[in-house]
């Protein structure tokens, strides 16, 4: 289960809007982490804000602990660097062994397609799936 704090920055009915006040997973800071945090707070100058559902009422200024069910992060990293890289090399082989560099570059086009489309794929079935929901959990 990976978590971070953030701070509930409005309420729309059901739903919290939490900003988040940490980048990364959480780990980041201590020994052995990534470190990933420092980056993006370089590249990401404005705190993310997320839609969580809000069933205990969280008032606005709560700082809560939001988290997201075990396995979903790594199965959205895979889904999000490893699947299309995968895609881009089979598909740049294939053009390769068929049509040389022409087809090389063929196929590695084909193959970021069929990445893009497995991405596009993985997002919407774990839109629709509740283990890969944020929720407030503290």
């Amino acid at each position: 289960m990976a978590a971070a704090w953030g701070t509930v920055s409005a309420v729309e009915g059901e739903h919290a809007l939490v900003r988040m006040d940490e980048s990364g997973c959480g780990r980041c800071r201590e020994v052995g982490g990534c470190g990933g945090n420092h980056l993006a707070k370089l590249l990401c100058a404005t705190p993310r804000t997320f839609r969580v559902p809000n069933p205990e009422r969280r008032a606005v200024g709560e700082y809560v602990r939001v988290r997201i069910g075990a396995g979903s992060l790594r199965r959205s990293a895979l889904a999000a660097y490893v699947f299309p890289l995968l895609a881009l090399l089979i598909g740049a082989l294939a053009g390769s062994a068929w049509a040389g560099e022409l087809g090389a570059i063929g196929g590695a086009l084909a193959g970021l397609l069929v990445g893009w489309l497995g991405l596009r794929r993985a997002q919407r079935r774990d839109a629709a799936d509740p283990r890969c929901q944020p929720s407030i959990t503290s």
